[in-house]
């Protein structure tokens, strides 16, 4: 069964990241058991959307962006598309890895505590991270982040089970939508913190690196849906923690384990401390990987994982997100910030692999079937909602 484990841990392990904990936290200690349908919707989405981009991978053997340059046949539109998605990726992704970085530091300082060593923990990470990145393969990767990937999950699973949530509660927040006063923007970030665009780049590219014929798509479209509704079930583990948590504001995600601290002592605090290291790890690899993957189809670079040039672009990604922690930003804001933008990229994402998976031309017999196009457009037309009501509420229409 590990031997099947592909590309779909790394896709999980990225969109369960600070951000997501994040988001989850302030849905469940704001709403409750409310916007609990938003996550599933979003899980949902993310299986749908992966789905269509491993399959890309496993029958092109190609990047998404070497794709989309080989299909846009107008010269202008194509270097406008490559540039838009080159910019978007390489400097989200250095913004996304202050924020990862920033959650792995938080982790451990709950587990070190030692004062001293507070200014010299984001450099410490950064350091393991890049000795991680510049000397493991693709196989190595994979190993380790079902490791963390599985610490993670029981950490936040064990948090979720002592508070003892009301299971009536929870199936009535998966199946009856509700979005209560001043919850949209949650919504949306939700929306945006799991169904990572740059995660359908990040899949693409890592899926021919395990199955090297169409022979493996089977294997392509398990790996994808066990592994991302195991991700699922760790981010409705945090929101139901924080449920729980008697918390009225927050600041930052330990704050949910500090409001269970009187009630279940000070194992919450270090399984949860445990959970967000491993969560802020497991991002703080996948994102400058996905900038340099997709940097490295942009430019045409051959190498694979240990060109030069490919290593110097996740560098600068990791070296960003170290530097980007001596400014005094609170996280929370900066995280909440980008997974709305997150949230109303993803329609123009979403609509370009559509088009991608649909061309007889690239997929020949592996097209998408009428089922599942009719996914993806519902979900383009959901991002497209949520994305017009939100700029609806700002300029005060809505």
């Amino acid at each position: 069964m590990f031997k099947k484990i592909g590309p779909g841990v790394l896709v999980a392990a990225a969109f369960v990241g600070p951000g997501t904990i994040a988001m989850c936290t302030l849905a469940g200690a704001r709403f409750g058991y409310a916007l609990i349908w938003a996550l599933v919707v979003s899980i949902l989405a993310t299986i749908v959307l992966q789905g269509m981009a491993g399959r890309i991978g496993v029958v092109t053997q190609s990047g998404l962006v070497d794709v989309m340059r080989q299909e846009l046949k107008v010269p202008w539109i194509r270097k406008t598309v490559i540039t838009v998605v080159l910019a978007a990726i390489l400097i989200g992704n250095a913004a996304y890895e202050a924020g990862n970085i920033g959650g792995a530091t938080l982790g451990l300082e709950q587990l070190v505590d030692q004062e001293w060593t507070k200014p010299y923990l984001p450099i410490l990470i950064g350091f393991f991270i890049f000795l991680l990145l510049w000397f493991s393969s693709y196989k190595v990767l994979e190993r380790i982040f079902v490791g963390l990937v599985g610490i993670m999950g029981a950490s936040f699973v064990v948090c979720a089970i002592i508070t003892k949530p009301s299971v009536a509660e929870i199936v009535k927040g998966m199946f009856v939508p509700r979005l209560p006063e001043g919850s949209l923007f949650t919504v949306i970030a939700l929306v945006g913190t799991t169904v990572v665009p740059y995660n359908l780049f990040l899949h693409t590219s890592l899926v021919k690196e395990k199955w090297k014929s169409v022979n493996g798509i089977k294997e392509v479209k398990w790996d994808t849906i066990v592994s991302i509704a195991l991700g699922g079930i760790v981010s409705l583990a945090i929101l139901v923690t924080a449920s729980a948590a008697p918390i009225a504001d927050v600041n930052q995600v330990l704050d949910m384990a500090k409001g269970l601290e009187p009630l279940f002592g000070k194992m919450a605090v270090y399984f949860m401390s445990v959970g967000l290291l491993a969560a802020g790890v497991t991002s703080a690899i996948t994102a400058p990987l996905a900038a340099a993957y997709v940097a490295s189809s942009c430019f045409g670079w051959s190498g694979g994982m240990q060109d030069k040039r490919f290593k110097l672009t996740w560098t600068f990604v990791l070296f960003c997100g170290v530097i980007s922690l001596s400014f005094d930003i609170k996280p929370i804001e900066v995280i909440q910030f980008a997974q709305v933008a997150n949230g109303l990229l993803l329609p123009i994402m979403a609509m370009l692999l559509l088009w991608v998976v649909n061309k007889r031309s690239v997929m020949g017999q592996y097209q998408n079937t009428m089922l599942q196009n009719a996914f993806g457009l519902a979900i383009v037309l959901f991002s497209i909602f949520l994305g017009m009501k939100s700029i609806l509420k700002v300029v005060g229409v809505f």
